[in-house]
């Protein structure tokens, strides 16, 4: 009797071990979830730094009687700072902790915000402290989206996981660049510089989800030191060089192409169609929506298939080079705005395939340096698209469309002959 009810005890208890591992598993999924939305948060708040400033740079330039030149610089600063800090704060990131660089980058952007925005407000030749408030916002950059990346690689094992993961990071990059516009728009027509107000706000909310939602895992490595860490990060360029400095061209090209497109629509929109304020937002938010819902189709379909990854990004490219040498034959509104659309398509596919083949491709050791140093191409492009165009816009229309074009031709070009993963690797 003893026995038959010890047996009849047993999977009481295993069902109370199923149930609690079950809410253990819940718990853990929802502690995911919020740790997903958290990292999520932080390139959508540092592309609304930047590009919420895009549709307020014609009134900028009235306002500060400067050049359209000048205002570009705006958002030029802000990447150059970057570019020369992001290996830096990749560099940090591997030793100290992903979070330890993360969240004072975060408070430094905040304060260039504010820095910006007081200058604009009080001071009558203001610029120039624009331009300090906006290369402080440059230095928090340079330590907060990049390493989100790592940190994803960092956060989860399964390659799938990784893939899925890092297209949610683009989209919420890209939904950051959708909203840009309308929201820039929005805040400037209450006061044009209420923009760079709003930034610290962003910040600060991105900096309390840091803090209490994600938890980065633990590791018992210590650090090696700097003399091996180079020597390592030589050695991954010695052997992955060929597709790594593909992938920079590549990432820098696109964005170039896409920040320069920014650019030109929110030129041409006022001076030439009259369209301002949140109508202009909405149509700028017309080609970065496609964007965005591209980017997010893109990083659930790869998964682990590098092969896949490659002719997506070589598709994409192709695809954007093509709608916007189109724009050749006519500058019709509609024409135009459809033909920017499809080119955004066509980044946004190929975002995702760039950022997984770089977080999947490097040791865990040497993955924040080398995926900021990515992140620093980037921003290479983003500083040089809006000043690129303004020089063009000086001469002819059509060289313009002419120099994007080209220069995603030979980005496809080199995608389709420097990127050779193995099938299933």
């Amino acid at each position: 009797m003893e026995h038959i009810e010890q047996l009849c005890q047993e999977p009481k208890g295993a069902k109370k071990k199923q149930k609690a591992g079950g809410r253990k598993k819940s718990n853990e999924i929802s502690i995911q979830k919020w740790a997903i939305v958290s990292l999520s948060s932080i390139p959508l708040v540092m592309t609304l730094g930047n590009s919420m400033l895009i549709p307020v740079l014609p009134s900028m330039e009235t306002k500060l009687s400067i050049s359209s030149f000048q205002t570009s610089m705006v958002i030029t600063v802000y990447s150059i700072v970057a570019i020369f800090l992001i290996p830096v704060a990749g560099y940090l990131s591997d030793h100290i902790g992903r979070k330890k660089v993360i969240i004072p980058s975060l408070v430094i952007a905040g304060i260039g915000g504010i820095v910006s925005g007081w200058a604009a407000w009080k001071l009558a030749d203001a610029y120039w402290l624009i331009l300090i408030g906006r290369a402080l916002q440059g230095v928090g950059a340079a330590g907060a989206a990049p390493i989100v990346m790592p940190l994803v690689g960092d956060m989860f094992k399964n390659d799938d996981d990784v893939s899925s993961c890092l297209g949610l990071i683009e989209t919420s990059n890209t939904f950051g660049k959708v909203l840009s516009p309308i929201l820039g728009a929005f805040l400037a027509g209450f006061i044009w510089f209420l923009p760079f107000f709003s930034f610290p706000v962003f910040c600060a909310i991105s900096v309390i989800m840091m803090i209490f939602l994600v938890k980065c895992p633990k590791t018992t490595e210590k650090p090696i030191p700097f003399k091996d860490f180079f020597v390592n990060v030589k050695n991954t360029f010695t052997e992955k060089g060929r597709w790594l400095y593909a992938i920079f061209f590549i990432g820098g090209i696109l964005m170039l192409v896409l920040f320069g497109i920014l650019f030109y629509l929110s030129e041409i929109f006022e001076k030439e169609y009259g369209i301002k304020d949140v109508k202009k937002g909405f149509f700028l938010a017309l080609p970065l929506g496609a964007l965005c819902l591209s980017s997010f189709i893109s990083g659930k379909v790869i998964k682990k298939n590098k092969v896949l990854m490659k002719w997506i990004t070589f598709g994409g490219i192709v695809f954007a080079a093509v709608s916007i040498a189109a724009l050749w034959f006519s500058i019709n509104l509609w024409y135009m705005i459809t033909m920017f659309l499809i080119s955004g398509v066509g980044i946004g596919l190929s975002l995702p395939c760039l950022d997984a083949l770089i977080t999947e491709g490097i040791e865990k050791k040497e993955r924040g340096t080398i995926s900021s140093i990515y992140s620093s191409m980037r921003f290479i492009g983003v500083a040089a698209g809006p000043p690129m165009i303004a020089l063009l816009m000086k001469y002819a229309t059509h060289w313009i469309f002419i120099t994007l074009s080209s220069l995603s031709i030979v980005a496809a070009i080199v995608a389709l002959i420097a990127i050779k993963p193995k099938a299933n690797a």
